[in-house]
């Protein structure tokens, strides 16, 4: 429930999102590539030093994936600047392909030779990333393989502000669709030959699609998507990230793949999914984005017990 005061916040906060959209289709879209990066890591600099709240769960996350005391204190600032600096290049890839989409995306990334075949062989497919990399780039990447894509946005700031970014984005030719009563849409984009492009390493309630799994130890809901459409659909599955490149550029890598009869098992198959991801952010950590809040939800006592029920279920089949 929104609460009268985070309303105000909210009304106050405003013109700032405004001002930073606008700052951002204007400026960075009209950039050289390695003004566009240079730019970027100025912002990413200012945001570190501001963003006390983001910094603390920054702190909290790399504990949850090392464990406290794991990582001497230079280390930990290392990992957590570049993660700012690797969000904010992000976001600016996003602005910077408003423009001349297809050459600019042509010119930022490239698909790794395993990718291109199993998007050759696989047409729909689901694929599957998370908040890793440039996570902006991947559905831009498969699209330029030949696949018709279509990828979930939410809300960001006001109604318009989201019409915007939802505009810019599809400027390469994918398809966004909104994630109020997505599932539906990108059901019937997959049945018509459109591939999908999922992140899930965000919280997502039960009651809005998610299940409860364990990510870095930790009770986490998420979204169920990619297990779904991947049954209901018949499609195979692809677990992907972008891996940022000395040049500045990123590399679409596969990190695992998955026929569809094995998404039938929706819990399984989507914490196989989360553990994949954990993978790379293991071996990546600044590559991920850190500062997010990814445990604020605390499952309740049955749906505790309901996880560890599913787990000790799996643990008795592989043996």
């Amino acid at each position: 429930m929104t609460t009268p005061g985070k309303k105000f916040k909210r009304m106050l906060r405003r013109p700032f999102e405004w001002l930073g959209i606008g700052l951002g289709l204007a400026i960075l879209s009209s950039l050289p590539r390695r003004a566009m990066l240079g730019l970027c890591d100025f912002i990413s600099s200012v945001m570190y030093r501001f963003d006390s709240k983001g910094r603390r769960h920054a702190e909290e996350n790399l504990d949850a994936i090392f464990g406290k005391g794991a990582l001497s204190a230079s280390a930990r600032e290392r990992i957590i600047r570049r993660s700012y600096r690797n969000m904010a290049r992000s976001v600016g890839h996003a602005f910077w392909t408003c423009r001349n989409a297809l050459a600019r995306v042509k010119a930022s990334g490239e698909m790794a030779p395993a990718g291109r075949e199993f998007l050759a062989a696989n047409n729909p497919a689901v694929t599957v990333s998370g908040h890793i990399g440039c996570w902006e780039i991947l559905s831009q990447l498969a699209l330029l393989e030949g696949h018709r894509m279509m990828s979930v946005a939410k809300d960001i700031g006001s109604p318009a502000m989201t019409r915007l970014l939802m505009k810019a984005r599809t400027s390469i030719g994918q398809e966004i669709v909104h994630a109020d009563g997505a599932f539906r849409a990108l059901m019937a984009g997959l049945k018509a030959g459109k591939s999908l492009g999922l992140l899930v390493d965000q919280a997502v309630r039960p009651s809005d699609g998610g299940v409860w799994v364990r990510f870095f130890g930790h009770p986490m809901p998420v979204s169920v998507a990619p297990a779904f459409f991947a049954a209901k659909g018949k499609a195979p599955v692809i677990v992907a990230w972008s891996r940022p490149l000395r040049d500045g550029r990123y590399r679409c890598e596969v990190v695992a793949t998955y026929r569809p009869e094995e998404a039938r098992d929706i819990w399984g198959f989507t914490q196989r999914c989360i553990k994949d991801l954990e993978g790379v952010i293991r071996r990546h950590p600044s590559c991920w984005v850190l500062n997010y809040n990814a445990f604020r939800k605390k499952p309740k006592p049955e749906e505790l017990a309901e996880l560890e029920r599913r787990e000790a279920a799996a643990a008795e089949k592989m043996r």
